[in-house]
């Protein structure tokens, strides 16, 4: 899907989104360019900041250690110059706190250790000198215990100055790090989206000679192939929107010339074989119809020019009246086969006794030939099917009378059933001429008959046409096996019936 809407873009609209590739990636090297700079003035900035932070703090650490010299020196000597250094520092560490904090409070990770800083100077400030130059001044003794207090407020607040230094040189360099390692991935990124830049153009430049040429050539020489007869022939689909246009055109026109030649020869087929189906149906009807009506014809003037006396008329209306059912017998079977073609045969849904309508058929065939003897062989109980009984009836009667005229020199004709695996099976088998190999694809076939003809067998060649279309339109199959010159077996295979509460058409029948 995704391939056929990339084919389906225009080369213009293919040429306008290179360009804008392009600058895309140009304007994209320079964008990244610039905010690597940036980052690095950033970083340069905020190291600036720390050394301003560092400053601030050693200011600050050098104005505790004025007032600690100060207060030290009051205390020993008692005089008043030796005050000048804490009173100094003392006026300016309010100012520096403030500063100090403003410029600590812009690293958050700083924040937290710079307010202990301050909050310590300020309680060293007003909890310990304040009280010690007051002491001093009142003439009070130097104890032992302030000292100790005041060196320990002292190591406490350079502790924390130290801790907070170390925090802030960390800082530092890593901010340089960062810097560094930007600058670098932008020179990196430039070079490499220069050099990419560049690649992209030559690649577009032979993708566009080569999805433009090859195409054209391709439908060139495909379109005198094609004029030469090769409608099989299909281009490769590809090539940008109007070249993938040709292509998919040419391939259209292909198909239809291909499609339009295989309706003409499948029409020509179809011509010539209704053609031969109306040659051999015109052979059959002249040639099955002729005897028969002659006879009627014969036998009908002699009754109506002659007297003859009650046996011979009653012996000459008996031979009119079987040339004239096997007249019908053979209209029959042409108006089973356009029935069928036209899909107007229609299967009755009976329940019936398939053993009942073989004993009836073997009964009604079994005095047809005095050379044949029919054989019966059938299970005790009932073989039901569903089905049409008369359309089974005229299946079986197909069977039985091909395997007599097929069997000229006589001899059994066995007609067994069973039932197996859910279906019933009927089997006709005769000790006949065989069927020839080469003509055993075409048994089934209408019209076919071999060289029953020649062999004076008579017959339209339509019976098992038809006996294979009732037996498929039941949801069953139709076969045989032979051999030239050893009989043929054909059997039937319909599905078996459910059994059902009602009782089997044919059952009085099977009875009696």
């Amino acid at each position: 899907m995704k391939e056929s809407r990339f084919s389906s873009v225009s080369l213009r609209s293919r040429m306008v989104a290179a360009s804008a590739v392009l600058a895309v990636l140009v304007i994209g090297v320079f964008v990244a360019m610039i905010l690597a700079l940036s980052a690095l003035q950033t970083a340069t900035k905020q190291e600036a900041q720390s050394k301003e932070v560092t400053t601030s703090a050693l200011n600050l650490m050098t104005l505790v250690l004025d007032v600690e010299t100060g207060v030290r020196g009051y205390v020993i000597t008692g005089k008043e110059p030796f005050l000048k250094p804490y009173l100094d520092a003392r006026q300016q560490l309010p100012r520096s706190l403030n500063e100090f904090e403003k410029l600590a409070s812009r690293e958050p990770r700083q924040q937290s250790a710079a307010h202990g800083l301050t909050t310590a100077i300020r309680l060293y400030l007003t909890e310990y000198a304040e009280n010690v130059v007051l002491f001093t001044d009142l003439g009070a003794a130097r104890s032992s215990p302030a000292e100790t207090e005041g060196k320990q407020r002292i190591d406490d607040i350079r502790m924390r100055f130290k801790h907070f230094r170390a925090t802030e040189n960390a800082l530092a360099a890593r901010r340089e790090r960062s810097a560094e390692a930007k600058s670098r991935h932008a020179i990196e990124l430039g070079v490499t989206g220069l050099a990419g830049t560049a690649a992209l153009m030559l690649l577009f430049g032979f993708y566009l000679a080569s999805s433009i040429a090859r195409p054209v050539r391709n439908a060139a020489a495909g379109a005198s192939r094609l004029a030469s007869g090769e409608l099989s022939l299909r281009l490769k689909h590809g090539g940008p929107g109007e070249v993938g246009e040709l292509t998919r055109g040419f391939n259209q026109m292909a198909e239809r010339l291909e499609s339009a030649r295989s309706e003409l020869e499948e029409q020509n087929a179809q011509l010539r074989e209704s053609e031969r189906l109306k040659s051999d149906l015109v052979n059959t009807v002249s040639h099955e119809l002729r005897t028969p009506l002659a006879g009627v014809l014969g036998f009908t003037k002699l009754l109506l020019t002659r007297d003859f006396d009650s046996e011979t008329r009653r012996h000459y209306l008996g031979i009119v009246d079987a040339q004239a059912r096997r007249l019908s017998e053979l209209i029959d079977d042409f108006l089973d086969v356009r029935r069928i073609e036209e899909g107007r045969f229609e299967r009755a849904q009976d329940l019936l006794d398939v053993g009942a309508l073989l004993q009836e058929e073997a009964q009604l065939y079994s005095a047809q030939s005095p050379k044949h003897k029919l054989a019966v062989t059938l299970p005790e109980g009932p073989l039901p099917v569903m089905g049409n009984p008369d359309r089974l009836r005229q299946v079986i009667g197909n069977l039985l009378s091909n395997a007599i005229k097929y069997s000229p020199q006589g001899g059994i004709v066995e007609l067994t059933a069973e039932a197996h695996d859910g279906a019933v099976r009927v089997e006709v088998r005769d000790e006949g001429i065989g069927i020839p190999m080469l003509q055993q694809p075409q048994i089934f076939t209408k019209f076919f008959r071999g060289d029953a003809a020649a062999s004076g067998i008579p017959g339209t060649g339509l019976g098992l046409a038809v006996s294979r279309d009732i037996v498929e339109s039941h949801g069953g199959r139709i076969g045989f096996t032979s051999a030239e010159g050893e009989g043929a077996t054909f059997f039937i295979e319909l599905p078996s019936g459910n059994g059902g509460d009602g009782r089997l058409q044919g059952d009085s029948a099977r009875q009696s």
